[in-house]
């Protein structure tokens, strides 16, 4: 694997996959990889012939200066991460690089970052992640990129984005890794310390409301209700704890169709967000050490 840092060492790497008309696969990260990012990168070099991670902390899309400062950042490690999981080129610029002197443009998408997070980080936070995601998508030219359900609103975003602007990219959303007690992966769970106990309660909380669900509630005020009592005996009060429609991000009253639950929830200083796709059906609920069907197993046999 190798390591490019600016624009036009990246487009020169990938001048010969082009000219072959082999195909570009582009997994985004801010780095720290953890196990999420590795399994698209698995996917990425099943599916496509050169796979570009790209390693960059976006500032544009921190609202708190704080939380940018003591994001986890450790390159080498990264890089040997992504090149075992799969990857040719790793693409870690400067921030002078993706935002030279003078760079005045901002890629705005409306109608699906205004709730949720847009509601608590303000929709400037999705200024920058779509500014940024149209520069990357624009320095390497993927045909195919990959993103992860955990960030189900920005994936949405991003499809957006794609369809508004006629690019020719392919978007994957692939599930949410989780660690055993269902803690989606997060590069910043390596900061929860000695909090770690209560990260567990937003995914208890979107398995009671998929129970609920599964049992044969429609009616989206009471399955919130049961996912906010999920929360409380770990203490938590979520940011939002919101059932929207998938497409549009409207709240519903009636689960009637897929709906989608997201929950963001400040434990121990560390902002975490989750999600799931509750889907009405006559299935029966859980059994409560039922593994989670987006878990992904170890190759020693224990879920991950």
């Amino acid at each position: 694997m190798r390591t490019v840092r600016t624009v036009s060492g990246l487009r020169a790497a990938l001048a010969g996959a082009r000219r072959d008309g082999r195909s570009i696969g582009l997994v985004p990260t801010m780095g720290f990889l953890h196990e999420g990012h590795t399994s698209l990168i698995d996917r990425a070099a099943a599916e496509c012939d050169e796979v570009v991670v790209s390693l960059f902390v976006n500032p544009t899309q921190f609202n708190d200066p704080g939380d940018l400062a003591a994001y986890p950042r450790d390159e080498a490690r990264d890089a040997a991460l992504a090149a075992e999981a799969g990857a040719h080129l790793l693409f870690a610029p400067s921030p002078d690089e993706v935002y030279p002197d003078g760079f005045s443009t901002t890629i705005s998408v409306r109608g699906v970052t205004e709730p949720l997070e847009g509601s608590h980080r303000g929709v400037s936070h999705f200024d920058g992640v779509t500014t940024v995601v149209t520069k990357l998508f624009n320095m390497v030219g993927p045909d195919v990129a990959y993103f992860g359900q955990k960030d189900a609103q920005q994936a949405l975003v991003v499809r957006k984005l794609v369809r508004d602007l006629d690019m020719p990219i392919e978007i994957v959303v692939a599930p949410t890794v989780r660690e055993p007690d269902g803690l989606a992966l997060s590069s910043r769970n390596v900061r929860l310390n000695g909090q770690r106990d209560r990260a567990p309660a937003l995914h208890r909380a979107l398995r009671a409301a998929e129970d609920a669900v599964a049992a044969g509630e429609r009616d989206a005020a009471t399955v919130r209700a049961a996912a906010l009592a999920a929360l409380k005996p770990y203490a938590v009060e979520p940011e939002y704890l919101e059932l929207v429609t998938t497409d549009t991000l409207a709240a519903v009253d009636t689960i009637d169709s897929e709906v989608l639950l997201a929950v963001a929830a400040q434990i121990g200083g560390v902002r975490l967000i989750d999600n799931t796709i509750l889907t009405p059906s006559l299935t029966p609920p859980r059994a409560p050490d039922e593994a989670h069907p987006h878990q992904i197993a170890r190759p020693d046999g224990r879920r991950r």
